[in-house]
């Protein structure tokens, strides 16, 4: 049997270093992709602070690892609240995709083609997602469950 993508990274301590590695590619991008009338800090939930936002327990359960987020944060409906309602943000969505995947190479996770496709896949339907709800006017339906992301894609 194939491992899940987290088993597959080697865990947790792989998602700690794809978050941090991925905070520090956001900072380094000219023009700083956070969009700057958000303030972050709070909208970020009160769990998650001071770490590289809610990223690690997030990406490592989407990806198959324990609950950690969903049990002890939030839901898919949170996690996309956070980013609702900022308007339009230009290609903020590609800045950050090609960050991410620049952080899967600074955080050395395994080069495998298919597991590197797998994440960039997520990544790409996830920053859909939060594009999705970027008018101002924004409204996320409540108790959405984090998506789970396999080899194949999204798993029902």
């Amino acid at each position: 049997m194939r491992p899940t993508l987290f088993e597959f990274a080697a865990g947790e301590p792989a998602y700690l270093a794809l978050a941090a590695a991925t905070t520090d590619a956001v900072w380094r991008t000219p023009s700083s992709i956070i969009p700057s009338r958000v303030p972050t800090s709070t909208r970020v939930p009160t769990s998650t602070r001071g770490t590289s936002s809610g990223w690690p327990p997030t990406w490592a359960e989407v990806m198959g690892g324990p609950p950690a987020f969903s049990a002890s944060c939030a839901d898919q409906s949170e996690v996309l609240r956070m980013h609702a309602g900022n308007g339009d943000m230009g290609d903020l969505g590609e800045r950050f995709l090609r960050c991410f995947d620049r952080a899967a190479d600074d955080a050395e996770l395994p080069t495998d083609p298919a597991f590197r496709a797998a994440l960039h896949a997520y990544m790409r339907r996830a920053v859909d997602d939060v594009l999705a709800y970027a008018a101002e006017d924004a409204v996320v339906a409540p108790g959405a469950a984090l998506p789970r992301w396999g080899w194949d894609g999204l798993q029902t």
